[in-house]
């Protein structure tokens, strides 16, 4: 200043800058984090469209779960992969292969829980891995970089 005043900023204001960066490098973190879950777990949808669920049916008859209910994978692992994709209903999508997750457990690898395959990796290691990838989503949602913008509960 000309009458040699010093301005001082705000220490708040440096760190709403710090925060601001901070903030961005999460919401890419959660950005890579929701093409991971939704992209990998849609290549199971795709295998479910392309080859059907119908080796599936016998498994739920088995456990005493009607057969109507297989259905139910097309939109675990179709839709709301494409939903965590885009960032729409992240959250309600997550919950959504959450249960998916557990019935997959319960359906085919029950017997896998405390087990290691062949290679010496927890045998249930994929499905705990979407378990716990789209239970992180369920507590953060999309982040800012999705195609709603308008962030409601289940963003």
């Amino acid at each position: 200043m000309k009458d040699g005043t010093v301005i001082m900023i705000p220490e708040t204001v440096a760190q709403t800058s710090v925060a601001v960066k901070k903030n961005r490098t999460l919401d890419i973190g959660l950005f890579i984090l929701r093409l991971a879950v939704g992209g990998l777990m849609l290549f199971h949808g795709i295998a479910k469209i392309n080859q059907g669920v119908e080796m599936i049916k016998p498994m739920l008859a088995t456990k005493g779960l009607p057969e109507w209910s297989v259905y139910g994978l097309y939109i675990a692992e179709v839709l709301a992969p494409v939903m965590i994709l885009l960032g729409i209903w992240t959250r309600l999508a997550a919950v959504t292969i959450l249960i998916d997750m557990v019935m997959a457990v319960f359906l085919v690898h029950s017997n896998d829980i405390f087990s290691l395959n062949k290679a010496g990796a927890w045998a249930i290691e994929i499905e705990a891995f979407y378990f716990v990838t789209a239970l992180a989503l369920c507590f953060t949602g999309a982040g800012i970089y999705r195609l709603k913008k308008s962030g409601g509960r289940w963003d």
